[in-house]
């Protein structure tokens, strides 16, 4: 196997099996805004969902008062 041969199936890999939903939607044509952004619309919800779960954990453990607040929890902070 060359170099060559491993970066075509990389290629492969990526343009046959990882983008196949974009070219779904591709093929679709879709005339409606909302669906046209489908993958758009359900990345910005993970994300959403994602920012929700790390804020209830920081205020879970500020509750909780685990964290090191002082000044001088690093040595380089003086």
């Amino acid at each position: 196997m060359t170099w060559k041969g491993l970066f075509e199936g990389i290629q492969s890999l990526t343009e046959d099996v990882l983008f196949m939903p974009f070219n779904i939607l591709r093929s679709m044509e879709l005339d409606n805004w909302w669906m046209a952004n489908i993958m758009s619309w359900l990345l910005m919800a993970i994300g959403f969902v994602a920012f929700l779960y790390w804020m209830g954990q920081l205020k879970k453990f500020n509750d909780n008062n685990e964290e090191d607040k002082s000044s001088t929890s690093h040595s380089y902070l003086g």
